[in-house]
């Protein structure tokens, strides 16, 4: 997949990322990388959230693929059940990463008005890396959506929400889900041609 014909969409989760987050090193890092910008980041609007998504991907022509964290993973299966069908074909993929289940018990107040979590197949090649340690998910829900969402699973030992807490500054390590991923999606436009 040629970079300059894809632009990638990084799309945090609540508290948006930090400068030292995983997300903000890959938007400096990968070419056409840029940040779907949420006006509160500390108290989560779906629809808000869902309408930046829509206007951040019709912003331009190019193709994305998504790479959302935590919150960001609800907010795209929202976007996806409600998006115009023109807007939808431009995404190519979407690496979810930590999903944030806000249907589970003791779920932070302002996540909750992300529930209940959507249960429709992604119309878009997905890969979905959880951890067996994640406060915001159990592999088990990881699991659950995955299915829910016929995204690829991976779950990875003792990683936490894969966040700056857990140690994952950088996160060289995803981009092998990323390439994955994109092998998918080139895998599928073969499929199709």
């Amino acid at each position: 997949m040629r970079s300059q014909a894809i632009r990638y969409l990084i799309l945090p989760g609540w508290q948006g990322s930090p400068d030292d987050h995983w997300q903000s090193h890959w938007q400096r890092s990968l070419p056409n990388a840029s940040r779907v910008e949420q006006a509160d980041w500390d108290n989560p609007n779906r629809t808000a959230w869902v309408a930046a998504l829509e206007r951040a991907i019709d912003a331009e022509r190019t193709p994305v693929i998504l790479v959302a964290h935590s919150l960001g993973c609800v907010t795209v299966a929202h976007w996806a059940t409600q998006s115009d069908p023109d807007v939808l074909r431009r995404v190519r993929g979407a690496l979810l990463v930590a999903p944030a289940d806000v249907e589970r018990p003791g779920c932070p107040e302002p996540l909750t008005g992300f529930a209940p979590i959507p249960r429709e197949p992604l119309p878009f090649p997905s890969l979905l890396v959880g951890s067996d340690n994640d406060h915001a998910a159990s592999p088990v829900r990881v699991m659950d959506m995955a299915r829910d969402w016929s995204a690829e699973a991976a779950i990875l030992t003792g990683a936490g929400h894969i966040n700056v807490k857990s140690g994952h500054h950088r996160w060289e390590q995803g981009f092998a889900y990323l390439y994955r991923l994109q092998a998918r999606i080139e895998q599928q436009a073969r499929r199709r041609a």
